[in-house]
């Protein structure tokens, strides 16, 4: 977990459910998709450059990747 900082998170559990479902969706851990959304609405917002300081994470999900295909 290098360069990653921890932090508790309280959610909703409507909002915590949402968020999983449309992980479960995306083929992502419901951590990835918490911060993918946080950085996305960053980005939309000026408050982040586009693409800045990603950690390798895939640009979008994995269902996307031909059969057969693994990490």
């Amino acid at each position: 977990m290098a360069g990653k900082k921890p932090f508790l998170l309280r959610l909703d559990p409507q909002v915590h459910d949402a968020l999983r479902r449309w992980a479960d969706d995306e083929l992502r851990s419901l951590n990835a998709q918490i911060e993918f959304v946080l950085r996305r609405s960053l980005e939309n917002a000026g408050r982040l450059k586009a693409g800045a300081a990603k950690s390798g994470a895939p640009k979008g999900p994995r269902a996307q990747r031909p059969s057969g295909e693994t990490d």
